[in-house]
């Protein structure tokens, strides 16, 4: 088998034609969470909701992916990622076309309870890929590519989600994109392998993959002795400070839009087209994507050119920390047009944050503990989640204004580069047993 030096450019792409099939995996992830987000104003109107009523909804999504994301990042390092991501599909799948038999809250909230539970296994699925496909200096970037299938995922529920229920009806919507994810399941299961189980690999891409040399046989990461881990830590602090400003734009966006700039879901003859939620949404959100992919570059591009990964990664999360700090002003953004602006650039530095920091979990765990850790951060940041919808829907309840709100937003991910810094100042490896220290 060919060595890694004599592979100046590896033979065999397959690894990112993985990569592909995971940034689909994500997309459809974040169609069927998101669709509830976008079409919240027509659903409002027609259910009779109240902001509380749908805080609660959103925290029934929010508490049910948290707690299986404790669940199933064991469950994927047990029974591996293809298994478990075809059963996660299927379930999250049929869940989103019950949403459009709901006919009042508890409904709404059973239905994204199951969803929630499926869903969690989207990120420690996609990220234990990644780790199994891509040698240390390419996952970073791998990490980043999957990751902007949220913000295309996001991009496009606007796009389909508008253009059918203004033809055909909300629950036709969700019907729908709940069926795309089956198309999803069925390339999963005809292409997704191991690298070594895979016949369209070649040998000098397996050496590839594998120049970082074979894992030792680890014992299964367990709850307790993660828990006592500052490597954990750092990613638990890190999901729980910065993924509730990413909840609060998947799930009040089109609200926030309309109730600080005046904009609309459907375009009337007055307003237009560009005057409405859905443009302001695909900006956002094609803001976001390449915000995912650069954050992940810049990291690998640092190492590269001879960086250490903790010091590439940590300047990476820097820069992202200071991209957030506009979002305290986007309540009072004097025009749409700023405020999309604003927005965009938050949430490109989240994505560019998330990249890094999941990636990080690769790079101080074995491949066999990385799903079990980041399942533990996932659902730290579902709790921050929880707290951030409960707290948003009370606000607006007796405020109406988003002004406490986006200040957080803004400092979360500085406050949270902090801990990360704190917690793993060298980025050393965790101490998992049977796993080779350095």
């Amino acid at each position: 088998m060919a060595s890694v030096a004599a592979i100046a450019k590896p033979l065999g792409r397959y690894r990112w034609g993985i990569c592909a099939l995971l940034f689909a995996v994500i997309t459809i992830n974040y169609i069927d969470r998101q669709i509830i987000g976008v079409l919240k104003p027509v659903i409002e109107e027609d259910m009779g909701w109240s902001e509380v009523d749908y805080g609660n909804i959103v925290t029934a999504f929010q508490a049910s992916y948290g707690i299986g994301l404790l669940v199933v990042g064991r469950l994927l390092d047990r029974v591996g990622t293809r298994r478990g991501m075809a059963i996660a599909i299927a379930v999250w799948s049929i869940a989103a076309c019950l949403h459009a038999a709901a006919r009042n809250v508890l409904h709404f909230i059973l239905a994204r309870i199951v969803l929630g539970a499926a869903e969690s296994a989207a990120y420690p699925g996609a990220v234990k890929s990644i780790a199994e496909w891509f040698p240390k200096r390419e996952r970073a970037l791998g990490v980043g590519l999957l990751n902007a299938g949220a913000n295309v995922g996001v991009l496009l529920t606007p796009v389909i989600a508008i253009g059918l229920a203004g033809a055909f009806g909300w629950r036709t919507a969700f019907i729908a994109t709940g069926l795309l994810g089956f198309v999803v399941l069925w390339l999963w299961l005809r292409f997704f392998r191991q690298p070594h189980l895979h016949t369209a690999v070649t040998d000098e891409e397996r050496t590839w993959i594998d120049q970082d040399g074979e894992e030792p046989a680890t014992e299964l990461l367990g709850w307790r002795s993660a828990i006592r881990q500052r490597q954990a830590w750092f990613f638990i602090c890190g999901k729980f400070f910065t993924d509730p400003v990413w909840y609060l734009f998947l799930f009040w966006l089109p609200d926030l839009l309309a109730k600080t700039q005046g904009m609309e879901l459907f375009p009337t003859a007055e307003s237009g087209i560009f005057a409405t939620i859905g443009p302001a949404l695909v900006g956002v959100y094609l803001l976001a994507d390449i915000g995912s992919i650069a954050g992940g570059w810049l990291s690998s591009h640092l190492i590269a050119r001879g960086w250490s990964i903790n010091r590439a990664r940590k300047t990476t999360l820097l820069c992202a920390a200071l991209l957030a700090l506009p979002l305290v002003t986007v309540a009072s953004a004097p025009s749409p047009l700023v405020a999309v602006l604003l927005i965009g650039m938050g949430t490109a530095a989240h994505q560019a944050f998330s990249s890094n920091i999941f990636t990080m979990i690769a790079d101080m765990y074995p491949r066999r503990a990385v799903a079990t850790v980041l399942g533990m951060g996932g659902a730290a940041g579902a709790i921050g989640g929880i707290l951030m919808s409960q707290v948003t829907g009370w606000t607006l309840e007796l405020t109406e204004s988003y002004v406490p709100i986006v200040l957080y937003a803004g400092l979360a991910y500085a406050l949270a580069l902090l801990c990360i810094h704190l917690l793993v100042p060298r980025m050393d490896p965790a101490p998992v047993a049977g796993a080779k220290q350095e």
